[in-house]
């Protein structure tokens, strides 16, 4: 019995050790390099507000983030490895939409549950989209553009980014809640697609603001709105869709952080206010609107997640309603 009880005395002394020595490392993090993922190539917008949000964390941390790109398969490659990292504050995902909100619905088997193996972190910045037409069209206001498509069903074409893209689903979403039927045409990416909607080829285009807006103001094409659920910053001078007849539209790309499940609350609410802080810099803002991009409302984890979740339950429908796949 004495041997008994001196065995549990040991082991409910070494668990205790244990717990003191994760809350020790969590209390000193980080105090060594932190690797973030992010799960699109480099030079690309995820990229590029990962490394502007981590430079000035990693400056208020005085410890440094190594962005670690690792691209393919829409962002789902590197979103499954971070799945698989340790949850210590030494492996985070900066990733969007696509891999949390989007592709769990059009790639059934992916390597990794976005809601179970993941905690979310910080909802970082959001990226709106601007309803382009060509000048071809003789329509200034989503109000012209729904009645000429309802006068003329079937005879529009809208260019897309390619089959299931954010560029896809924003339009999907504009015509069923529009009422109206428009062909799709599908590019590899806008920057293909723009040629075509200046020479009248295609009619519609939802792009994003940094690649769209500078045809608009250079009149080679007209801007009309905005997908966000206010007016843009960026472009201050455009409704928004909601604005323009379709209440309740909202669409943004956003950039969050996220650890592997798993990760202690303690740990949870350091990387938080690291990342929060970091985007209510006004260099940051600066620096983010140069992208496209805005620093996004502030937001607790579990707001972040409820935010997702709402995404992800809007773009299934809008896949299923639609029929979208990849192919």
């Amino acid at each position: 019995m004495r041997l008994l009880s001196w065995g549990r005395g040991v082991w409910g002394l070494a668990g205790l050790l244990v717990l003191a020595s994760a809350a020790q490392a969590q209390a000193n993090w980080p105090d060594r390099p932190v690797r973030v993922i992010v799960p699109f190539p480099a030079s690309g917008a995820t990229d590029l507000v990962a490394r502007v949000v981590t430079q000035r964390v990693a400056a208020d941390l005085g410890q440094q983030l190594v962005v670690d790109n690792k691209p393919g398969a829409g962002g789902t490659l590197g979103t499954a490895e971070a799945a698989k990292a340790a949850p210590d504050g030494y492996t985070l995902l900066l990733t969007t939409s696509s891999t949390h909100a989007i592709s769990p619905h059009l790639m059934p088997k992916l390597a990794y549950d976005p809601r179970k193996d993941f905690t979310p972190v910080a909802h970082v910045a959001d990226a709106p989209s601007v309803l382009l037409v060509t000048n071809s069209l003789p329509v200034k206001t989503v109000g012209e553009l729904i009645a000429y498509a309802k006068a003329h069903p079937g005879k529009l074409n809208y260019a897309t980014s390619g089959n299931g893209t954010i560029v896809h689903l924003n339009t999907a979403a504009f015509s069923a809640q529009a009422g109206v039927e428009m062909t799709h045409i599908p590019y590899k990416g806008t920057a293909l697609a723009i040629p075509d909607l200046i020479a009248g080829q295609t009619h519609v285009l939802f792009d994003s603001l940094p690649t769209g807006m500078p045809y608009a103001k250079a009149g080679r094409l007209r801007a009309i709105a905005v997908t966000s659920e206010k007016r843009s910053t960026l472009a201050p001078e455009l409704p928004t869709l909601a604005e323009s007849g379709l209440p309740g539209y909202s669409s943004v790309t956003w950039f969050g952080v996220y650890l592997p499940a798993g990760a202690p609350p303690a740990l949870v609410d350091k990387v938080h206010k690291a990342f929060a802080k970091a985007v209510q810099a006004p260099e940051v803002a600066e620096s983010l609107a140069k992208l496209g991009v805005e620093p996004a409302a502030p937001r607790t984890p579990a707001q972040f997640a409820s935010m997702v979740q709402a995404d992800s339950n809007r773009w299934a429908a809008v896949i299923r309603q639609h029929k979208i796949t990849l192919e």
